[in-house]
């Protein structure tokens, strides 16, 4: 068995803006645990623990299933927390494309047939950045370290591929690796 996930990779100019506000906020934000910023994805779909021999089955469908879909644009711009800043339980960047929703669907669309079920919570596209341990009680400092990001660009990442992950938890973290790649139709030459 093996646990999976569908995922987005973003650019490396991205993960280096976030990177530095992470080293700014640092200093003002207590009790989270920061997720390594070799592990920014944004997952479309966790399948949870699968067998190896679902890979060969799982490929193909997304790959018919993300046939329509031409590469695009995402823009990471912001950070908020869930549910709320009196009580955050993960603190995240925004996330903005025009097909990720459509996109996420589709995924979804494509592996019910093969016995995956539907999300129950609708999808927020975002980039989770850091976990607290337990929900804390935040005071009016978390409130005010986020509040010069709430609008701040961390860049644009050009998706281009969908990926099946691998995620293989250690006790200094996940290990993500990619077992297939499902590339997307390039942009139309006008």
């Amino acid at each position: 068995m093996i646990r999976a996930f569908i995922a987005i990779e973003f650019a490396a100019a991205t993960v280096n803006r976030i990177t530095a506000a992470i080293e700014q906020l640092k200093p003002h934000i207590v009790g989270i645990r920061w997720v390594a910023s070799a592990n920014y994805h944004l997952t479309l779909k966790f399948l949870g623990n699968i067998d190896e021999s679902q890979i060969e089955t799982i490929g193909p469908a997304l790959t018919d299933a993300l046939r329509p879909f031409q590469r695009f644009t995402i823009n990471a711009k912001g950070l908020g927390v869930f549910p709320n800043v009196k009580r955050p339980r993960v603190l995240w960047v925004g996330l903005v494309g025009s097909p990720l929703t459509t996109l996420a669907l589709a995924v979804e669309a494509a592996l019910l047939p093969l016995g995956f079920r539907r999300e129950e919570k609708a999808f927020t596209p975002h980039l989770t950045i850091g976990r607290w341990r337990q929900t804390e009680r935040a005071d009016r400092v978390l409130g005010e370290a986020l509040k010069s990001w709430t609008y701040f660009d961390f860049g644009a990442t050009v998706v281009d591929e969908i990926i099946l992950f691998e995620s293989v938890l250690k006790p200094a973290g996940a290990i993500y690796n990619r077992l297939k790649v499902i590339t997307l139709k390039p942009d139309r030459v006008t």
